[in-house]
């Protein structure tokens, strides 16, 4: 999200910084250069530790190193007039980089991709009562209460904001997208991926993306349980994360055959690896429809393949995915539902063809990449006007 962006404002005569770490998160051994310009934009690659994210001090170690390097970078870059677009990863970034920021009379939009330290406390991971956590909420409060402007992915979590006493005027949605240049349907026939998988005559149901504890797999099991007698469904698991050994260890254990395990592919592979499953879980606790939204969603409508997701059913993907008719949805717990949901697919080709081109479309009327720019453009330019604030006008919205 962040990248593409940058690279789409660049390519609209912006002129773009942005500063990242000198480490690939899933690639610790490697340094990039701290100074590179890529596709337009300067690149400045800041010093920070490098412990990874293996285990969690040495995670808020590194976390800790780049907040320190940020906020000197702000301190010493920025000047008066800019606009400082920052991001929730790592977490509380905002509260680093707002003195900095206000001194050199700069301006910050707050782009909320997980809502911190919400998450945190959703997951038991942080108390909601303890001392660590009021003083994280309160200085994160007064960090976006300092922004111009506060990006929201879902009006959900724009609500959850302006229920808590942020003003309106502050708060602005702005969904994800996917490119869809980038990803796009690549047929089953010519899918290099799905034939070296040894896939063709598989009914293949995907997960693509992060394992981590916001998403249940435990329906996605039972699921695969229940169909394990069905020789060609083939359950397809691609990337990593936080919950992926354990998903592992109950297929072992389980000695589930119908369930396979690869790598996040590579940006060039996108299409063949999203396109390689004729349908994709995607799923979120409950809890979390205020804080996050799975932006893996964009990428599987952008491959123009069935969405099966697993979580609240009034949440924000069941939403789109009922409205778009580009899917299912089921409550997490719901595997019986959530298998006889894949039988039907795979007895209804034509109505999951039509799931399928129903994805895409969404993808291009709504949740395009060009009319995302086209938004964040538009903010860019509107922070010239006298009151320093886009208006309302300028929010991409999709249709309810």
């Amino acid at each position: 999200m962040v990248s593409g962006l940058a690279f789409a404002l660049a390519r609209r005569g912006f002129e773009v910084a942005a500063i990242a770490s000198r480490t690939p998160h899933d690639q610790p051994d490697v340094t990039l250069p701290a100074e590179e310009v890529v596709s337009g934009v300067k690149v400045s690659r800041l010093w920070a530790t490098r412990f990874g994210r293996s285990n969690v001090l040495g995670r808020a170690i590194d976390y800790l190193t780049f907040h320190v390097s940020a906020f000197l970078w702000c301190l010493w870059n920025l000047k008066g007039g800019d606009v400082c677009v920052v991001c929730t990863d790592p977490p509380l970034l905002s509260v680093t980089t707002s003195l900095p920021i206000r001194w050199r009379r700069a301006r910050m939009v707050n782009w909320i991709m997980d809502l911190f330290p919400e998450v945190a406390m959703e997951l038991g991971m942080l108390s909601n009562k303890s001392l660590s956590g009021t003083v994280s909420r309160s200085m994160r409060n007064w960090s976006m209460r300092k922004s111009a402007m506060i990006v929201c992915p879902t009006a959900k979590m724009a609500a959850y904001l302006t229920d808590r006493g942020f003003s309106e005027k502050q708060v602005f949605v702005m969904h994800h997208w996917s490119d869809g240049d980038e990803i796009y349907p690549v047929e089953p026939a010519s899918n290099s991926l799905r034939a070296s998988w040894g896939l063709q005559d598989k009914f293949v149901v995907g997960y693509s993306g992060n394992f981590g504890r916001a998403h249940d797999f435990s329906t996605l099991l039972e699921a695969a349980v229940l169909l394990s007698g069905h020789d060609d469904i083939q359950f397809l698991m691609i990337g990593g994360g936080q919950q992926r050994a354990h998903v592992e260890e109950v297929v072992r254990n389980r000695n589930l055959t119908n369930v396979v395990f690869k790598p996040l592919q590579p940006a060039e592979h996108i299409a063949e690896s999203l396109s390689a499953a004729d349908a994709h879980i995607v799923s979120l606790l409950p809890r979390l429809e205020h804080c996050i939204v799975p932006s893996k969603f964009y990428g599987i409508l952008a491959a123009g393949r069935p969405t099966l997701f697993v979580g609240d059913p009034n949440g924000e993907v069941a939403r789109v995915v009922a409205a778009e008719d580009c899917g299912a949805a089921v409550e997490i717990g719901e595997g019986r539902r959530l298998a006889d949901v894949i039988l039907e697919m795979r007895n209804s080709p034509e109505r999951r063809l039509q799931n399928g081109q129903n994805a895409r479309r969404v993808l291009e009327t709504l949740f395009s990449r060009e009319s995302a720019v086209a938004a964040w453009s538009d903010v860019m330019l509107r922070f010239d006007r006298p009151t320093g604030l886009p208006s309302k006008s300028s929010v991409y919205e999709p249709a309810e």
